[in-house]
Formats: C-alpha cells, sequence, structure tokens
C-alpha cells in the first residue's frame, strides 16, 4: 500500500478510504498486504484529481462508478447495433 500511495502520491490513508468507499476492494497478500492492479491505481488517479478539485470523496467514487457504467453501456450498445446492422449514434 505504501508503495502505490507514493505512486499516486496520496497517502495510505486515502487508500484505504477509497476501500471503504467501495470504489474497488483490492486483493490481499499472503501476509494481508493490499495489492492493487493496474485498473485500482487508474481509479484512485481519477479519485484524487477529483478531490483535488473540490469533490467529497464519497461524490468523487459515485462519479467514477457512473462514468464507467455509462461507458460500458455505450459499448455494449455499439455492439448490439454492430450486429442488427442499425447504425452508430452520434455521441
Amino acid at each position: 500500500m505504501g508503495r502505490a500511495a507514493e505512486l499516486l502520491g496520496v497517502t495510505p490513508a486515502f487508500l484505504r478510504n477509497l476501500d471503504a468507499a467501495n470504489l474497488f476492494v483490492p486483493q490481499r497478500s499472503p501476509g494481508g498486504h493490499r495489492r492493487y492492479s493496474r485498473y485500482q491505481l487508474r481509479l484512485a488517479q481519477r479519485a484524487r484529481d477529483l478531490v483535488e478539485k473540490g469533490t467529497a470523496l464519497e461524490a468523487a467514487c459515485r462519479i467514477i462508478i457512473l462514468e464507467d457504467q455509462l461507458a460500458e453501456a455505450i459499448r455494449i450498445n455499439a455492439q448490439l447495433r454492430q450486429r442488427t446492422g442499425e447504425p452508430p449514434t452520434q455521441t
């Protein structure tokens, strides 16, 4: 956790707070240490950026979750349109 916090320029407490806010759940090493994937580190970076701009941590986590859900829905919609032969929508 210390190394991940150092890479992101945050405190270990910030990373624990992201875990508590259910933004992600890090894997655990056999010794019980938190291990973060690259994707989780990108999420943490996005959260840090929003918090630095004045967004509350809980709100930042919710924004990130909703943005990711929207991106996934757009991707699925595009796949379905491609299969049915419909033209893509304008974004």
